[in-house]
């Protein structure tokens, strides 16, 4: 991939970034897990053990989905650095433009993606 096209998604991956870091500031209140902020939820008398489980559940799940957007995100920050942006972390080959443009952080072609996800 050239360094033009490089740097447009560079400017992607960073306006993604700076978007979900403002998401999760404004969902948690700051800079703490979405757990640690939902602990004030726990342990209310008037829930049952159930609904408390159900939604710390719920929660973890969602910070993992955060933490792990973001985390892809930073990855395809750093390929971008190294110079290895746009090629299949598995199998090396070139990932089509129009996956890029749908998914910028992807780090696998679709074949190899298929692979992981099975």
């Amino acid at each position: 991939m050239n360094k033009r096209n490089a740097s447009s998604f560079k400017q992607q991956l960073l306006a993604q970034r700076a978007n979900l870091l403002e998401q999760l500031a404004n969902l948690r209140g700051g800079s703490v897990g979405r757990a640690e902020a939902s602990a004030e939820h726990f342990g209310r008398v008037e829930d049952s053990e159930a609904q408390v489980n159900s939604a710390r559940d719920l929660e973890f799940a969602m910070d993992e989905r955060e933490t792990t957007e973001l985390r892809l995100l930073d990855a395809a920050l750093e390929r971008i650095q190294a110079g290895t942006y746009g090629q299949c972390v598995d199998c090396g080959a070139e990932i089509p433009a129009a996956r890029l443009h749908a998914a910028p952080e992807a780090p696998r072609c679709i074949a190899c993606q298929g692979k992981v996800e099975q």
